[in-house]
């Protein structure tokens, strides 16, 4: 129930948080970016353009693409990229493990987990 949602803040207008790393994600899963975009509930335009951020704020692409035609496109992550997702996802586990107890407690105080203490129920987060 109670998580943490990390977001990295690499410098004013630098940021890499959930959205943009599972964004990653569908692009390895999928092999297109508007695939991947499609998947979110985004246009392949904000796909883009987060992947574009992505390699601005990193000075070093974190996909490669290829056009469309008659072969098809598509569109693979870099090793960078493929660097980011492990990253930050120990990052994430790390973190998470850190806050447990504090994320316990807090849950424990939600009308939720208050129901579950009284009926001797464990208090499930994350």
């Amino acid at each position: 129930m109670a998580s943490l949602s990390i977001r990295i803040d690499l410098d004013p207008d630098g940021r890499v948080g959930p959205g943009k790393i599972a964004l990653l994600e569908a692009i390895a899963r999928t092999g297109s970016i508007s695939a991947a975009g499609r998947a979110m509930d985004m246009s392949y335009k904000r796909a883009w353009d987060l992947v574009d951020e992505l390699g601005r704020i990193f000075d070093q692409p974190v996909v490669t693409s290829q056009a469309g035609g008659r072969h098809g496109g598509g569109a693979r992550l870099t090793p960078f990229g493929e660097e980011l997702i492990a990253r930050y996802r120990e990052i994430e586990q790390l973190a998470a493990a850190a806050v447990r107890p504090h994320l316990d407690a807090l849950q424990a105080n939600t009308p939720r987990g208050s129901l579950a203490a009284r009926e001797g129920l464990p208090v499930r987060t994350g």
